[in-house]
């Protein structure tokens, strides 16, 4: 994996979240990595700290949104942060369809990911 952030390393990383794939996914983030997730019980949403937190908190949202995907992307690199722009499309576990536009905010360091800041619109 290159040390610079590039169009294509956020594209990779996007592939990886479409395909499910875990380990994958955790190949790209750094040990002491932090996650922020869209929901959760404070303002900035669940927060994982390091790899093996963040792996569980990716299971659960694999478990909780089993057909996710993140389309109509678009991504964005200045230094060594990144940006990737989706739309997230799935059917919660109880059936419920979901579409929401979102963003993640990534840092990168040596590579890899160091935080990632994900966003979603509030759908009324």
């Amino acid at each position: 994996m290159s040390e610079h952030v590039t169009i294509e390393l956020l594209k990779g990383f996007l592939d990886a979240f479409n395909r499910h794939d875990l380990d994958v996914i955790m190949g790209y983030f750094a040990e002491d990595c932090v996650f922020y997730m869209p929901r959760g019980a404070k303002p900035r949403g669940d927060r994982y700290v390091g790899k093996k937190e963040v792996r569980a908190g990716l299971a659960k949202r694999f478990e909780g949104i089993p057909d996710v995907h993140y389309g109509d992307d678009q991504h964005w690199v200045c230094g060594n942060f990144g940006v990737s722009e989706w739309t997230l499309t799935g059917t919660s576990i109880s059936g419920q369809p979901i579409e929401v536009r979102g963003v993640d905010l990534l840092e990168f360091a040596q590579g890899k990911v160091i935080r990632k800041d994900s966003f979603w619109k509030i759908l009324e």
